[in-house]
């Protein structure tokens, strides 16, 4: 019989796709940038102050053999036990568990999540290893971790927080095997909403694939506006279809997964080392400054999102325009000073709601008329844009090229700069309702408002204030 394979040459991949050194990747991007700014346009600062990348490649994991060499159950233990999680729907955190997920509640960053449970962790493993040895100590004491939807960043700082305790362990004097970490994760209800419970259903799956790359031992999905069993069916889902649970650290040998571990984990380490300098978990609370922090983090979550320089679909932008918002918002467990719990939505929900109320008391709710005109472009933009603006209040709005006739109680134009100053001459000069320009045409403001033009909304517009403005103007009641 003749050899199927004689006379063939063998498939030799290294010589098909030769390696391409990093200086070539930058010199084409650089390239295709045209001279615009790499840090600006490729390089994504996050809310914890770090730099994001656009590529990661092998020598970002230089000097990390200690992190990237150890298998599935080795200290550090970054890449989690080797086991698959638990399905833990009814889970209530131990009394004594360091209640991390309750500090990501109040708004803290990742870094601050890490830093502050590390301390809070070593006053614990302090305490109780004046009565028992370390390692009794250390396995004694468990960590309640909440994840967000930064999708890697929640991966990295569960394999993060692995690290940081192997890290203390060991410092104590501890065996290896006692720095294994009892990670409980549970999905977030900092931004969930109650305008939107399917799109919370959403970020709740893209939660629970964190928790379980991110190597949690026991995982709760909080049904947030969707069932129970829904809850249980992403775990599912995700542990009988993705097989997520027979994977240890799907994320393991990932440059950039790898790389922000490490990142995180660094900066998490300096944090705890200032908490310490102070005295110590209980001592930097008592003096005020952890609490300021996170406020000053919580802050600056709550602005991105007024401002929509963040987006929370369904809530500040893209809204169900025929959803109805939930009565009420589940039950959530409340924070302790100085981290009191909060959900990012709350002051959308309340306009709302508040727009709810006018209109069972009213019989309708406000009506915004897109008036397009003009360029078949701009027009269309603007009319998207300010569609999912004020959507976002529960206003009634209606698109159309025509205005008269029009039942609306606000008129917003929608064309190009070059077509405004004609379009709002004819239109405020013949309506009795406030009109206002989707853009924000620089060189026009002033002769458009000597027009009648009443306002302008476009992407430097602050939502909240500019809604809440509309609603009191249209008599929209508290």
């Amino acid at each position: 019989m003749p050899d199927a394979l004689a006379g063939t040459e063998g498939l030799n991949l290294a010589q098909e796709f030769p390696p391409v050194s990093t200086e070539t990747w930058e010199a084409a991007i650089l390239k295709d940038l045209k001279g615009a700014d790499y840090e600006k346009k490729l390089v994504w600062r996050s809310e914890e102050g770090l730099n994001v990348r656009p590529y990661y490649r092998s020598d970002a994991l230089a000097g990390l053999d200690a992190q990237t060499a150890s298998a599935p159950g080795q200290s550090p233990f970054v890449r989690g036990e080797g086991k698959a999680w638990k399905i833990d729907q009814e889970a209530v955190p131990a009394k004594n568990a360091i209640r991390a997920d309750l500090i990501l509640e109040s708004g803290a960053d990742a870094i601050q999540q890490l830093g502050i449970a590390l301390a809070a962790g070593v006053e614990e493993l302090e305490k109780r290893s004046a009565s028992s040895s370390v390692d009794v100590a250390a396995r004694e004491i468990e960590f309640a971790f909440a994840v967000g939807s930064t999708y890697f960043f929640e991966i990295a700082k569960l394999r993060a927080a692995r690290l940081l305790w192997a890290q203390v362990v060991s410092a104590f004097g501890g065996d290896a095997k006692a720095g294994l970490l009892k990670l409980h994760v549970r999905t977030a209800q900092l931004n969930k909403s109650i305008v939107d419970p399917n799109t919370n259903m959403l970020r709740a799956t893209t939660e629970a694939m964190s928790a379980a790359i991110g190597g949690c031992d026991s995982l709760t999905v909080e049904p947030f506006g969707f069932d129970e069993h829904l809850a249980l069916g992403i775990q599912r889902v995700l542990a009988e279809e993705a097989h997520l649970n027979v994977v240890a650290d799907p994320a393991g040998g990932s440059y950039y997964i790898e790389s922000l571990t490490n990142s995180l984990a660094h900066e998490a380490w300096k944090l705890f080392q200032r908490i310490e300098a102070a005295g110590g978990y209980s001592k930097a609370l008592a003096a005020g400054w952890l609490g300021e922090e996170v406020a000053k983090s919580r802050a600056v979550r709550e602005k991105a999102i007024s401002s929509r320089r963040k987006a929370m679909v369904g809530v500040n932008n893209f809204p169900d325009l025929n959803g109805e918002p939930l009565e009420a918002a589940p039950v959530a467990e409340a924070g302790v000073a100085p981290f009191p719990t909060f959900r990012l939505a709350e002051p959308f929900e309340a306009i709302r709601l508040r727009t709810a109320r006018h209109a069972k008391a009213k019989g309708k709710a406000p009506k915004v008329l897109l008036l397009k005109r003009g360029d078949a472009k701009m027009k269309t933009a603007r009319a998207n844009f300010t569609l999912n603006f004020f959507g976002c209040s529960g206003f009634t709005l209606v698109e159309s090229e025509e205005y008269v006739g029009s039942d609306a109680d606000l008129i917003v134009l929608c064309s190009s700069d070059a077509e405004y100053l004609a379009f709002a001459e004819e239109v405020c000069a013949k309506v009795k309702v406030p009109v206002v320009v989707a853009g924000n045409p620089k060189e026009q403001i002033d002769a458009l408002t000597a027009l009648g033009v009443q306002g302008f909304v476009h992407v430097a517009s602050d939502a909240l204030e500019t809604l809440t403005n509309w609603q009191n103007r249209l008599g929209v009641k508290n």
